[in-house]
């Protein structure tokens, strides 16, 4: 579990009670293989600017590039 302590301008906010949660899952799906799965929550936590915080993540360079990148990485 990681707090994601960013707001909408992508800035540090240290106030952890602003922070949304993500998780990270490792789920074995045979002798060489791994799922990765990733719930980010709490974006109401963010205040007026939660839907921005959800928009960044949930664009074509939010968490599932990041997913992907990993993913290639891995597989080379």
């Amino acid at each position: 579990m990681l707090a994601w302590q960013l707001n909408e301008r992508w800035q540090y906010d240290p106030d952890p009670a602003h922070a949304s949660e993500v998780e990270v899952r490792f789920v074995a799906e045979g002798p060489s293989q791994t799922r990765v799965e990733l719930e980010h929550r709490g974006f109401d936590r963010h205040g007026a600017g939660a839907d921005d915080v959800r928009g960044g993540v949930d664009a074509p360079t939010g968490w599932t590039y990041v997913l992907e990148l990993f993913a290639n990485y891995a597989a080379a």
